[in-house]
């Protein structure tokens, strides 16, 4: 049995950034997700070189392989509002300049909401504001496209949209994905299902390949294509345990980041209990395994 992949959580940065590292220390995190600025606010505070170095060096000495930050809520690249158009591209371009400085490697973005102007329009905004901001942001971070549950106008329930944008940018090597169990359950992709997961991610690896830069692991509250965006803790939803432990054991993913973004939990208690799910069904998968060989 092939070890985990790269597995971790949303890890929080208050009292400094360089307290991500301690609490993911205390989880055992292999992978970890931060963000690199209030995600409620447009503007954040200056970074002092000071912290930045002190961030790399906690990364460095740290069990924390991949890397990841999660763009602020408010940016909408596919609004058709040319102030928050604006205000969005700045926000993005100053997160991506974060990433830089703190050796963060990959940016998870929501696409967008349409908000009425239908989803044609709304994606050709996208990619327009992804052009602009990618050819002035500084190297080495992608931006990773997230899947979205289709509340509302939001864009990128379909795996064609965010195939469809990657296309369309003049920088498609600087554009991945991330993909979330939750989102893509609620959307009507049938990952719950042998066959569904089979479908879904045959598809994911076809369009995407390399691009696929992360994994949200979340179960889901709502029912199968809910379009509902609801987390719940790992085998408490809708998914259920065996998908998760399809995801664990699929070579295909073996090397692509896994991150929780599950309730926290007072003292992290939520996360303790779902990553001790998750490297539970790996175990049981190993032991199930010897079994079927001393069986023959």
């Amino acid at each position: 049995m092939a070890p985990l992949p790269p597995l971790g959580t949303h890890v929080s940065v208050a009292g400094g950034l360089a307290t991500a590292f301690e609490r993911a220390a205390e989880l055992g995190c292999t992978a970890a997700q931060i963000f690199v600025k209030n995600p409620n606010q447009w503007q954040g505070r200056e970074l002092p070189e000071a912290e930045v170095e002190s961030f790399r060096a906690a990364h460095a000495a740290s069990r924390v392989g991949p890397l990841l930050a999660h763009a602020s809520y408010l940016i909408n690249l596919a609004t058709a509002d040319p102030d928050l158009r604006v205000r969005s591209s700045e926000a993005l371009l100053d997160e991506l300049a974060r990433c830089a400085r703190l050796g963060v490697e990959g940016l998870v973005l929501h696409p967008g909401a349409h908000l009425g102007a239908g989803c044609e329009a709304g994606l050709g905004r996208v990619a327009a504001a992804l052009d602009q901001v990618l050819a002035a942001a500084p190297p080495g971070v992608r931006i990773l496209l997230e899947n979205t549950a289709g509340q509302g106008s939001c864009l990128g329930d379909r795996l064609e949209h965010l195939a469809g944008l990657r296309s369309e940018v003049a920088r498609p090597e600087r554009l991945g994905v991330c993909l979330d169990t939750c989102h893509a359950f609620a959307a009507g992709y049938a990952i719950h299902e042998t066959a569904g997961w089979d479908d879904f991610w045959s598809e994911a690896l076809e369009r995407f390949g390399p691009a696929l830069g992360g994994l949200h692991l979340n179960d889901s509250v709502r029912p199968f294509a809910s379009r509902r965006d609801r987390h719940a803790h790992i085998g408490e939803g809708e998914i259920g345990l065996e998908a998760f432990a399809r995801i664990l054991r699929d070579p295909r993913l073996a090397a692509v980041p896994m991150i929780l973004e599950t309730e926290t939990g007072d003292e992290m208690a939520g996360h303790r209990r779902d990553l001790a799910v998750l490297r539970g069904l790996n175990r049981r998968q190993r032991v199930s395994s010897r079994a079927c060989r001393s069986a023959r």
